[in-house]
């Protein structure tokens, strides 16, 4: 049987545990992937990469400034890989891969779009450039039904070109994990016994994640529960300064921001309850902790957005608030809190119903993309 070489294209990832798991599942005996990483420095997924002996390739990127010199480095790597196929992961690599892929003939060149209508509401003369990667990719896998629609009716892209793949999960890794490693983080983040509840968030701090109508809802949490705690992972972005001037009024004590923390595993275990709010139903192209939260049976607080709109339903398998609600994050927090059969229902649906984002779906979709 010939084994198609595919190449992977991608651009400012640190750490990413999809790419490793793409790594280890795919079937080696069909397809021999390799990898090229654009980025600005070092990364832990390069390393991973190279500790196992993957063939991966390492582009010192810094951002617009370097596309020329990034394009012809990644098309001298393409000229020594000679691929079957390219598949590239977000904006830099998108433009940057498919291009160069295109110039040397590879006949098939696939891209994910990892966002919905971010450009459309934020950039919109960036959108010329979503536009001319969907011009250049042969294949476009759209991570949710909102993506999908985003290609479709907002940028005229033909339906036989987009191709339906959400994310996948190695589901399991969320529950059966060695309890000491969440003790571990308990002791590095100064996690106190009688702190409860702990509120979990995972977002960067930009504005139409929704994490600016979050810490209201805490503040009146912490008027209920005096040793509560908020944890605000991924804590990081272009409004971090407004949310520090809503943290400023708050005792130290009561909020951990955690930048980037290797083990997410463990992280959600630390949870009595998790938080995702995104603004509008469009802008969260899928929203990955929707599902790793359920997967990690936290019962949680959602807005509908990307992929929750697909299968999130309220008193089922978590709790629905309108956008930019304070009020009723804070009223369904405390439904949670204080009710235990409707803890428990989320818990027990909420997990069931994540079972669809299996990585072994996931991985037999993209392999038969990739024939």
């Amino acid at each position: 049987m010939r084994t198609n070489k595919v190449t992977y294209i991608v651009s400012n990832v640190d750490k990413s545990i999809a790419f490793e798991w793409i790594a280890e599942k795919v079937d080696k005996s069909k397809f021999e992937l390799s990898f090229i990483l654009l980025n600005s420095s070092d990364s832990y997924l390069y390393n991973w990469l190279k500790e196992r002996k993957k063939e991966s390739y390492l582009i010192q990127h810094q951002g617009k400034r370097a596309y020329l010199v990034s394009f012809l480095k990644v098309l001298k790597l393409l000229l020594r890989i000679k691929p079957n196929l390219v598949h590239t992961h977000l904006f830099d690599a998108n433009l940057i891969g498919l291009l160069a892929a295109k110039i040397l003939g590879i006949k098939k060149r696939i891209y994910t779009r990892h966002h919905s209508t971010y450009h459309h509401d934020n950039f919109p003369h960036a959108v010329k450039y979503d536009k001319l990667c969907n011009y250049l990719a042969t294949d476009i896998v759209a991570i949710s039904k909102n993506v999908k629609k985003v290609l479709n009716s907002k940028e005229k892209v033909k339906e036989k070109k987009i191709h339906l793949i959400s994310h996948g999960f190695d589901l399991d890794s969320f529950i059966n994990l060695d309890k000491t490693l969440v003790e571990e983080l308990r002791d590095k983040y100064k996690i106190e016994p009688d702190n409860f509840p702990i509120i979990g968030v995972v977002s960067r701090y930009i504005k139409w994640k929704g994490v600016q109508f979050i810490i209201p809802a805490f503040k009146k949490i912490l008027e209920e529960y005096p040793n509560a705690k908020l944890i605000l992972a991924n804590a990081n972005g272009p409004d971090k300064e407004y949310i520090h001037s809503q943290l400023a009024t708050f005792p130290k004590e009561s909020y951990i921001e955690i930048t980037f923390e290797t083990n997410l595993f463990a992280l959600y275990q630390l949870f009595d309850v998790f938080v995702h709010v995104p603004i509008n139903k469009e802008i969260e192209a899928f929203g990955q902790t929707y599902v790793e939260a359920l997967a990690a049976s936290v019962p949680s607080v959602f807005t509908l957005s990307g992929i929750a709109s697909e299968f999130v339903e309220n008193k089922n398998n978590a709790l629905v608030v309108d956008y930019k609600n304070s009020e009723q994050i804070h009223d369904s927090i405390v439904q949670i809190l204080v009710n235990k059969k409707l803890r428990e229902t989320l818990i027990q649906n909420g997990r069931k119903s994540v079972e669809q984002f299996n990585l072994e779906i996931f991985i037999k979709k993209l392999e038969q993309l990739y024939v």
